[in-house]
């Protein structure tokens, strides 16, 4: 039997940090933080709930980032 995978490791980095910037800003340093995947969605977006190590979630408000969290 394979093993099982390993997930890949987060950055050490807080999804606070991201509430206030512009969006596309936002994005750009979130990936050079090392985040994979990082998903802007519009306020109230129907998504799926499971959990993705490695990615980043904005919901964003008239192109700023209003929440931010992990999966």
């Amino acid at each position: 039997m394979p093993p099982i995978p390993t997930p890949p490791a987060e950055p050490q980095d807080s999804p606070d940090g991201y509430v206030g910037l512009d969006a596309e800003h936002a994005e750009r340093l979130a990936r050079d933080r090392g985040w994979s995947t990082v998903r802007s969605l519009p306020p109230g977006a129907i998504i799926t709930m499971e959990y993705r190590a490695g990615r980043l979630n904005f919901e964003v408000r008239d192109g700023v980032v209003a929440r931010a969290w992990k999966g």
